[in-house]
């Protein structure tokens, strides 16, 4: 008979927040596949548990997922961590989860704790449809391509955040979702510092702006969007004044479209699409 592979979720910060039947199940196994031997090797001594280790990592998962799936076709009952949270969410899993799947071992999820999860709960917004992301891209054009798409979503949007990038991510946020768009910043889940910024985007980029650096682990959270007034009036308008500005000052469509934005106190994007729509 085939072992087991149990995917057995971490604390995401503070130690307390592992269950008795993950102890339990980390005791029981022949093996367990970490994400950093090291780090999980603390936690393990914590309890009190001998196991044996072997790493499991973005950068050997296509190789030791094959070889871990055939371990576990002999027999071997093995348990997946990684570093923090839920295997597989945001971190290495799916390719030893797929091949287990395809070979037909039995593969046990053991729940615990996962970021997301926890800020979405804890973060105000609403939580009845919610979408996870996992990481922005980390390019600037990809990233507020990406921040485009979710312009008129109708439910609350959520990713983690990497902190160097967080308040380059907020400056889009504000530009392409507009400044009043709700947002949370919830940095450190669980641990010492934890913390929740809560606020329209362009209030938490100030708050965050003001301070020498920003640390930890990030989730961003964004708010639905609100249901529009279709500007109507504010087409022409835009476009009367664009047409002035191009005219009488010779400024070119960017430059004119920059200055409208300002002026009407909306994002360039939104200028943009207005102007489109009456071009």
């Amino acid at each position: 008979m085939s072992g087991t592979l149990y995917l057995v979720a971490m604390p995401i910060g503070n130690l307390e927040d592992i269950t008795l039947r993950a102890l339990r199940v980390l005791k029981e196994v022949a093996l367990i596949a970490c994400e950093d031997t090291r780090h999980t090797r603390q936690l393990l001594e914590h309890h009190g548990i001998a196991a044996r280790t072997i790493s499991y990592h973005e950068h050997n998962e296509r190789e030791r997922a094959a070889e871990l799936a055939e371990q576990l076709a002999q027999g071997t009952n093995i348990a997946l961590v990684t570093d923090a949270g839920t295997p597989g969410i945001s971190d290495p899993a799916y390719r030893l989860v797929a091949l287990a799947v395809e070979r037909g071992i039995p593969v046990v999820p053991v729940p615990g704790a996962a970021a997301f999860v926890c800020a979405l709960a804890a973060s105000g917004l609403p939580t009845d449809h919610f979408e996870f992301h996992g990481f922005l891209p980390a390019r600037s054009s990809a990233r507020r391509q990406a921040l485009e798409v979710l312009r008129g979503a109708a439910s609350t949007q959520i990713f983690y955040e990497a902190p160097r990038r967080l308040i380059e991510t907020l400056e889009d946020v504000a530009e392409i979702l507009g400044p009043t768009r709700p947002v949370v910043v919830a940095r450190e889940v669980t641990k010492l510092h934890e913390e929740f910024l809560r606020g329209p985007a362009r209030e938490v980029l100030a708050t965050l702006r003001a301070r020498a650096a920003v640390k930890g682990e990030i989730t961003l959270l964004i708010g639905r969007a609100a249901e529009e007034a279709a500007p109507a009036a504010e087409a022409p308008s835009l476009a009367v004044r664009m047409k002035q500005l191009m005219r009488e000052e010779s400024l070119d469509e960017k430059a004119a479209l920059k200055r409208v934005a300002r002026e009407m106190k909306i994002s360039r994007s939104e200028a943009y699409r207005l102007w489109q729509r009456v071009k």
